[in-house]
């Protein structure tokens, strides 16, 4: 059982001021491996004084020396990414070679994106030749609370504190208590590249507790989370007392919208890439729509794609998919498929249930639903799980109603080899972003959504911009 009690608040590790130990569960096996402390209000106040104290230092050093140390991290990384790959296929159950591939690279890939937008910004610039002496300051925003989620646990802390770093804000990190292994490993590495001590810091805690406290503390100037569009709410009520900035990259129910002129392996691409990570991703394609004289062959593609999903313990090496986190994620998607049979959808693969050969562990059969019609509660809720809802559509101006009657606004997509029409909706469909023919958003591009996925936008430019401050100043001297 490895011992991991400890936070690292103002440049060392440290007991929690009061002991409550949670233990940390390998989803694959149902059984705890590590254990740690949920902090309270005590080791909030801490982690928060020393960030408060670190502020001025670190903010007023050179743009320069910011960019050197967090390109320090890379070389940590370097050093010990097994380790963190490791420790987020234990804590999450993520494949160890989607671990390898896709989820522990989320922080070189981030790191590198970031610092090439910094090399471009402007902390101080005219605001025109039109008003002489009149000129534009970035300034960091100040202490800032980072809580972040379980689903891609290293992909979420560098989108989160690699900006802030830049930006020359100090920081308060409470990872999910569900999967805070990596995120512990990411304070060694700050550490190890020589942070000066209060820049970062990590307090390990659940929502209630760290996550009020922190998202309430009157020095802390921002709040930036992931998780929940619930808890977002509650994030945003508790904030607005001390009139911080609130960013909340929150839920999505994404639509996919496939046109009968689609290319031959779009069905297939959308049913992997909802499955990808056990569909455990705010920005899954988890409604698939189809153009109705497709809408057939299509049902079959996808039942096919899934029944040949293979899934197994995260520590098998293959390009299966694993677990799903914990108990009550496994008990809700089961619920929500339940759900789906109650009120009539076509069960074309997977259901209730784990797979065959699997009797431990929060396995989930890849699931396919067909003919589900708008208002199902497949069809509204955010499953978080390898359930896929497929519904036909007649008119582009249908499939555009059914994707954009959601309370969610992160991601949708769209199929089609007609050029002017995929340009159509992608500026129809109400969302921050849209993905068209499986092409990959173009690298530093802003994540984040509208409406209830909140409206944070996470990356590149926008990213560092979100932990800065604009201040309008006239009559600056020049010559």
């Amino acid at each position: 059982m490895l011992d991991k009690r400890q936070f690292y608040i103002d440049g060392t590790w440290v007991g929690p001021a009061s002991p409550r130990d949670l233990p940390v569960i390998d989803p694959s096996t149902e059984e705890a491996f590590a254990v740690i402390s949920l902090g309270g209000r005590a080791d909030v106040d801490a982690a928060v004084a020393a960030a408060k104290r670190a502020l001025p230092a670190w903010s007023a050093t050179p743009p320069a020396e910011r960019a050197r140390l967090v390109r320090a991290i890379l070389d940590q990384y370097e050093r010990r990414k097994e380790e963190l790959a490791r420790a987020i296929s234990m804590e999450m159950g993520s494949p160890i070679d989607h671990a390898r591939g896709e989820q522990a690279p989320c922080l070189p890939w981030h790191t590198k994106n970031f610092l090439r937008a910094f090399e471009t910004m402007e902390f101080l610039r005219p605001l025109g030749p039109h008003a002489p002496g009149a000129m534009i300051a970035l300034e960091p925003v100040g202490v800032v609370g980072l809580i972040t989620p379980w689903n891609w646990p290293m992909n979420q802390i560098a989108l989160k504190a690699i900006p802030a770093m830049l930006a020359g804000c100090t920081m308060v990190l409470k990872p999910s208590e569900i999967a805070p292994l990596s995120a512990m490993l990411f304070a060694e590495f700050v550490h190890d590249a020589g942070f000066p001590k209060g820049v970062f810091n990590l307090v390990n805690g659940d929502g209630p507790g760290v996550g009020t406290a922190l998202s309430g503390h009157p020095d802390v100037e921002m709040i930036s989370f992931t998780g929940s569009t619930r808890a977002g709410a509650a994030i945003s009520r508790n904030a607005a007392d001390t009139f911080k900035r609130v960013t909340l990259e929150l839920g999505g129910k994404g639509a996919n919208l496939i046109f009968a002129d689609a290319d031959d392996r779009a069905v297939e691409r959308g049913v992997l890439r909802l499955m990808d990570n056990s569909g455990q991703s705010c920005n899954a394609p988890s409604r698939m729509l189809v153009e109705r004289p497709y809408y057939d062959t299509a049902v079959e593609i996808a039942a096919r794609v899934a029944r040949d999903i293979r899934v197994a313990s995260a520590h098998e090496p293959g390009g299966h998919i694993g677990p799903v986190v914990s108990q009550a994620q496994y008990d809700r998607i089961q619920g929500l498929i339940e759900s789906g049979l109650r009120e009539g959808a076509r069960l074309v693969a997977g259901g209730p249930g784990r797979p065959e050969g699997l009797n431990r562990g929060y396995f989930v059969r890849p699931t396919v639903f067909a003919d589900v019609r708008p208002g199902m509660t497949i069809e509204r809720e955010e499953i978080f799980g390898p359930v896929l809802s497929i519904l036909p559509f007649d008119t582009e101006d249908e499939a555009v109603s059914i994707a954009n009657d959601t309370i969610y606004g992160l991601t949708n997509f769209v199929q089609t080899r007609d050029g002017a029409r995929a340009n159509r909706l992608a500026r129809r469909l109400k969302s921050g972003m849209v993905e068209m023919n499986g092409q990959p958003r173009g690298a530093g591009a802003p994540f984040g959504g509208v409406k209830a996925s909140g409206r944070a936008r996470e990356g590149g430019h926008w990213g560092i911009e979100e932990f800065l401050d604009v201040k309008a100043i006239s009559g600056w001297a020049t010559g």
